[in-house]
């Protein structure tokens, strides 16, 4: 009781550590499974035995028998089942030629590249080499974001890493899948016909299984034919009864199943597919953080020793150092990224959860099997894991500076509020040479901004982490300028430290509006208008000028005539070229004389005839 109380919180706390240090998940809980597991067996354990001992002489421990096998086995399908909910074919479509490539070509590179070095140093069999290769192939979003995460990039470098991450998280575990089944039914000697034929087996049930009960399940979803309250374990159990029915079928085929049973309900028009998503997420952490403690803990001193060598070093120098950048200057060849941006996509290139999970059950299968040399498989991509993490977030930032890719200043403007004045004010800013990205729950609304051109995510603020999102790491501007007033001070509390770099600014409220004396009218994007007053002055004339301004009592004059008596709204100052918001610029040192006050709302010349 005590060892399993301990898993979890040892796993739950090596995620606030993950979180709290903007560090890769999987760096401290491997470090905690290794911790007590072979380290306190051979260093602090004065009997030599492990803290937490998930198996033991085969038959004591926290599994005994085949029951490790049997949780990793279930644990890991429902990883992998979350992650083909996250594979979509539109976006294969629409994320570039760069990732595509990056996923076929890039996959491809690393896969043969791999897999030859490993047959090579090792003297691995060819089949192993390449499971091995299979394996780490995957990246994954789960790494690369906290690392990427406090590096101000372009968004161009931004997109391509954590792109590359979501799409091949499914198709390297669906590789290493099929590589597996491809060694299983050969017995790790040559393939036969009976070995082909049970390869395809394992297809046709795989694909068949997944596909069948992933139809069955939207169906019945779709259709109310399932409570509500239910939903969620309904699913989950859907997942585990196809994985469980498909190896009945076709022996090692379940990982395949729900591979494809993910693929196809992430694609279907899935009614409740959000909230299925944020369920397999939270479930997925816990057992992420159960599973990597459990898998660290259950490596033995003997397996770490049969890295210490000169081969293991090797492996890695060429893996990271050699075939990644040319994976990546194959994949980018022509585009339009520059030369240091490619240097730094090839650097970062982190492996993560799902190829550590994944090795260590084919390893343990494999051995059980008795291929020779499977038990290279599990240390190996452990090494390939930690190493790459350690290196990636010890390393990303300073590298991003010393080539040039480090933004130094950001400059990107966020706007909460995708609403009708909202877009044409983001137009405008586009138009002037910014980076604007509009974020609103209303799925019309950002589908209008996607239809003008303006870049726009459908995101609820209260249920998603703005933060962990690295293609925003550019933004140093935040505008809140939603119709609700709790909504727009949500925003200014929670989101003004991440993305506020150079300023946080709000509509005002209507009572913040009749106080004159409000100490906080520099956080207003305008100090007397809330968004009723934005509304109506678009609403009177849906249009921004520019009017030159050629003193200070002339920009105060005209400041206030726009309120009283156009009832248009300034809203941003232009001078020598550079574009401020109007808190921003007077509070500045910058002279009111010689610039353009930029306003919506009615033309002031129009206004004079």
């Amino acid at each position: 009781m005590l060892e399993l109380a301990g898993i979890i919180i040892l796993g739950i706390l090596a995620q606030w550590v993950a979180w709290k240090f903007k560090i890769p998940a999987i760096l401290p809980l491997i470090l905690i499974g290794l911790l007590v597991g072979p380290i306190a067996a051979e260093f602090l354990s004065e009997d030599g035995t492990k803290w937490i001992e998930p198996i033991w002489n085969g038959e004591k421990g926290l599994f005994p028998g085949d029951g490790l096998y049997y949780f990793v086995s279930l644990a890991i399908s429902i990883i992998l089942f979350e992650g083909g909910l996250t594979l979509k074919r539109e976006e294969i479509k629409n994320v570039g030629p760069v990732i595509t490539k990056l996923i076929t070509l890039g996959s491809a590179v690393t896969f043969f590249g791999a897999g030859i070095i490993a047959h090579l140093i090792f003297n691995l069999s060819w089949e192993l080499s390449f499971l091995f290769s299979g394996l780490i192939i995957v990246t994954g979003p789960t790494v690369i974001t906290p690392i990427l995460r406090n590096i101000p990039l372009k968004k161009d470098i931004s997109t391509v890493l954590k792109w590359e991450g979501i799409l091949i998280d499914p198709i390297g575990a669906l590789v290493a899948v099929l590589v597996f089944e491809f060694i299983s039914v050969g017995g790790g000697g040559g393939f036969t016909k009976t070995a082909l034929m049970e390869f395809g087996k394992i297809l046709l049930f795989g694909t068949s299984f997944g596909f069948t009960f992933a139809h069955a399940l939207a169906y019945a979803i779709n259709k109310k034919m399932i409570p509500h309250y239910l939903l969620n374990v309904v699913s989950l159990s859907t997942v585990l009864l196809v994985f469980v029915e498909s190896e009945i079928f076709a022996h090692e085929s379940g990982l395949l199943a729900v591979v494809v049973m993910g693929m196809v309900l992430g694609n279907s028009k899935l009614n409740n597919l959000k909230e299925l998503l944020y369920f397999k997420e939270s479930l997925s952490v816990l057992l992420i953080s159960i599973l990597f403690i459990l898998l660290a803990a259950n490596i033995n001193i003997e397996d770490l020793m049969l890295l210490y060598t000169w081969k293991t070093a090797a492996l890695f120098a060429i893996v990271v150092f050699i075939i990644r950048p040319i994976a990546v200057f194959l994949s980018t060849y022509k585009s339009n990224l520059k030369l240091n941006e490619k240097v730094f996509i090839s650097w970062v290139g982190p492996r993560g959860i799902v190829a550590a999970g994944i090795a260590s059950l084919f390893g343990s299968k494999l051995i059980k099997q008795g291929v020779e040399g499977a038990e290279y498989i599990t240390p190996l991509v452990f090494m390939i894991v930690l190493g790459t993490v350690l290196l990636n977030a010890t390393t990303a930032r300073l590298f991003a500076k010393l080539i040039g890719v480090f933004l130094k200043s950001s400059n990107g403007i966020l706007i909460v509020g995708a609403s009708s004045p909202s877009r044409l004010i983001a137009d405008y800013l586009r138009n002037n040479g910014k980076r604007v990205v509009l974020i609103d729950s209303n799925s019309s609304y950002i589908d209008k901004a996607l239809d003008s051109g303006l870049e726009a995510l459908n995101i609820d603020i209260y249920q998603n982490d703005l933060t962990d999102n690295i293609e925003l790491n550019d933004v140093g501007y935040l505008v809140a300028m939603t119709g609700s007033e709790s909504v727009n001070k949500h925003v200014m509390t929670n989101f003004s430290k991440s993305f506020g770099e150079h300023g946080s600014y709000r509509l005002a409220t209507s009572e913040e509006i009749k106080d004159s004396n409000n100490e906080d009218k520099k956080k207003f994007f305008s100090p007397k208008d809330d968004f009723i007053n934005l509304s109506e002055a678009f609403r009177g004339n849906p249009k921004i000028y520019e009017i030159e301004i050629d003193s200070e009592e002339a920009y105060d004059s005209m400041k206030s005539k726009l309120y009283a008596e156009l009832k248009s709204i300034p809203l941003f100052v232009k001078k020598d070229e550079n574009l401020y918001f109007i808190p921003e610029f007077e509070m500045s040192e910058e002279s009111k004389e010689n610039c353009s006050l930029i306003y919506l709302g009615k033309n002031v010349v129009e206004a004079k005839n």
